[in-house]
């Protein structure tokens, strides 16, 4: 006893000096946050650094030269934040989350001699303005490097007002990733240059990658229109720890380039990692150090040193009492290499017990936790299923049995598994891009075409691996969006295998209580009741219409009914007019033999006689462009089929997730009266 409480005092000791070591040495990491009015230079005194041909005339600041400065032609100029920011922390690897928000005029005082724009832009510290060469440059490049992206580290949102040899039009927004060649943009009105007050906000979400635009003219009331853009960008792959961040702008002929405001803010999820530099080195220890900061931290230490130890004492007796009653479930667990058995009070330890803070979805069955394996330096995700769920249990069997032995680039990997007095842990790798229904559906995050047709094509790599590349035909029996999930690379991983069944490969299917998501769900399902190959095909197919339409399965149309996303998109392929379905936000920025051969894939895998689907092989011939389309029947078939099986014991699912989940939670619930409505609706 009395060493126990002398390894306690020591401990306490040791923990408390390194508070104070903290405090001395380390500086604080603070979140930038500033709102700057340049009307007012007390609102940015020092703040502002002002390079080549930028000033403040103490109303605004221009980034070329006005007109009290002699000739404005061949000018170009950057007003920056004058330190540098940590974007991104080399310890943890987290990134920062950012928002700014502006106001600016470009104004072509000569309509026919105009030009170029100004840009918001994150750079390697210092700032460096390159020679003139350009105004179409922006003041961001040199003539040498400009169109090289190999030789640059920058990301800029540009606001560009001349055409250039590589500019889409006149005015647009573009994003600029390391090249004046802008990798997304949107035309503008001619207003942009007239003189008329914009106001800009611009986001990056670390977590998903995503970089937005949303631009107005609040100094115009005649025009409401609102302009946006996103991009995906990997910003820690691009730019360095410590970035400069500010406004650049150029002209070759006559236009000026104002900034009215800039406030911003640089948060991460979790913590702040964001610090300024400004004046840290230079200030006296003694204002590092203050008596309330440090007594704050002993406070909080103490609690958390005794929090600690109560939780790992209670965990300590917890592992060392198992109950008997799971041991049967370990027999039905494949032996061998692959995921392995979890000790409990370790998955405790990485989800932060379960807490609030780190759940990133729910369902019927349970909760998903993001945590971190500090034994395996791993990000993960955990399914906690909930206490005494039969079906719960029944599906982590299911998917421990299935998953556990498949090996594929486009499958979420399970890591591991644990289960203690009833309750059940699944242990998968983390995809930081969460799943893929919330970006179709969302009106903050776009996924560009590009990423979209990867996605179908993984999506169809991943069946064709269950069908028939693996020893056995695995049958998943609940593909859908939000079952799909988005790695780094917003690469497509198939996940949640709880209501997978395994079929042999010479047998068709499996006769089985139905069970998946209403609007995903074959018809036959709701008459036969067998899982097949040929019913993942019409998951599959409305899956590929969700990605090229950016619409839910089912469709509210202009009279407030809903129809089937299948049947509306059959009505316009009917009429020769698919193309009308494709995702509006896409702004015709898609390619349209991509986009039609998706559509088309997705009507031909969707056919309500599963006779006619074809198989995953075919698919992937057909969005490969390796063999024809298919010409489908302009009208989508009935079919006429007795009257449906008794359903009171089928199950549906449903999913809740956010953005950075590793699967999805199936919710199962007996529902008669609504199975018996959607089978009436897809079956009419």
């Amino acid at each position: 006893m009395a060493t126990s409480n002398s390894r306690t005092k020591c401990s306490l000791s040791l923990f408390f000096f390194c508070i104070i070591i903290f405090h001395v040495i380390i500086p604080h990491a603070t979140p930038l946050s500033f709102s700057f009015t340049f009307s007012d230079p007390e609102t940015y005194g020092s703040n502002i650094k002002f390079q080549s041909d930028a000033s403040s005339n103490g109303t605004v600041i221009n980034l070329t030269k006005d007109t009290r400065g002699g000739p404005v032609t061949n000018s170009q100029g950057r007003a920056v934040y004058s330190n540098p920011v940590l974007l991104w922390d080399n310890v943890t690897g987290e990134v920062a989350s950012f928002h700014t928000g502006f106001s600016f005029v470009i104004q072509a005082t000569d309509t026919s001699a105009y030009g170029d724009g100004l840009a918001f832009f994150l750079s390697p510290s210092p700032s460096v303005v390159p020679s003139f060469d350009c105004g179409g440059y922006l003041g961001l490049f040199d003539g040498t490097t400009a169109l090289n992206a190999t030789q640059n580290q920058l990301v800029a949102v540009e606001f560009d007002t001349l055409k250039d040899e590589w500019d889409p039009s006149d005015c647009h927004v573009g994003i600029d990733i390391n090249s004046i060649n802008s990798t997304a943009y949107e035309d503008l009105p001619n207003i942009t240059k007239s003189g008329t007050r914009a106001t800009a906000s611009i986001d990056y979400d670390s977590t998903m990658k995503n970089l937005s635009v949303l631009l107005s003219y609040d100094g115009n009331p005649n025009y409401t229109k609102s302009f946006s853009l996103s991009c995906l960008v990997d910003l820690k792959a691009i730019l360095p720890q410590e970035v400069i961040v500010g406004f650049s702008a150029a002209s070759s002929a006559v236009e000026l380039h104002q900034i009215l405001y800039w406030n911003s803010t640089q948060l991460s999820k979790g913590r702040v990692i964001v610090r300024l530099r400004a004046h840290q080195h230079n200030r006296p220890l003694r204002h590092q150090l203050t008596l309330a900061e440090v007594m704050s931290d002993l406070v909080a230490a103490i609690c958390w040193f005794l929090s600690s130890r109560k939780k790992a004492t209670v965990a300590a007796e917890e592992e060392g009492d198992m109950d008997d009653a799971d041991d049967p479930i370990d027999n039905e667990f494949e032996k061998g290499r692959g995921p392995q058995r979890f000790p409990y009070s370790e998955l405790v330890a990485a989800a932060n017990n379960f807490g609030e803070a780190e759940k990133l979805g729910q369902g019927g069955f349970g909760f998903v936790y993001k945590g971190f394996l500090r034994s395996a330096n791993l990000p993960v995700a955990i399914k906690r299923i909930s206490k005494g769920s039969e079906q719960g249990l029944k599906e982590y069997t299911s998917e421990i049995n299935t998953i556990s032995r498949l090996r594929h680039r486009n499958l979420v990997q399970l890591i591991g598994w644990c289960h203690r007095r009833g309750d059940f842990l699944l242990v998968y790798e983390l995809m930081p891009n969460g799943s893929l229904d919330s970006y179709l559906y969302s009106k903050e995050r776009l996924l560009p075409w590009s990423a979209r047709y990867n996605i179908a094509q993984g999506l169809a790599s991943a069946l064709l691996y269950l069908h028939t590349e693996w020893e056995q035909c695995v049958v998943h029996r609940d593909i859908k969006s939000s079952n799909i999930m988005l790695d780094s690379s917003f690469g497509a991983k198939l996940g949640d295998f709880g209501l997978a069944r395994l079929v042999d490969h010479d047998r068709g299917s499996q006769t089985t209580v139905p069970a998946g998501t209403l609007g995903y769900l074959a018809p036959e399902c709701f008459i036969t009741g067998k899982a097949s190959k040929e019913t993942d095909i019409f998951s599959f197919g409305v899956v590929l219409l969700e990605i090229a339409c950016g619409r839910k399965c089912l469709v509210q149309t202009e009279f407030r009914s809903k129809v089937s996303l299948v049947e509306w998109v059959w009505g316009l392929y009917g009429r020769k007019s698919v193309l009308e379905a494709a995702d509006e936000r896409l702004n015709g920025n898609f390619e349209e033999a991509e986009m039609e051969r998706l559509m088309v894939v997705g009507l031909w895998c969707a056919h309500p006689d599963y006779n006619r689907r074809p198989t995953i092989q075919q698919a992937i011939g057909v969005l490969r462009f390796e063999i024809p389309s298919p010409a489908l029947p302009p009208n989508m078939p009935e079919l006429m089929f007795a009257p449906p099986m008794d359903l009171s014991n089928f199950n549906y699912t449903s999913s809740s997730s956010t953005g950075a989940s590793a699967c999805a939670i199936s919710v199962s619930t007996n529902s008669t009266a609504a199975s018996e409505s959607s089978s009436s609706r897809l079956l009419k």
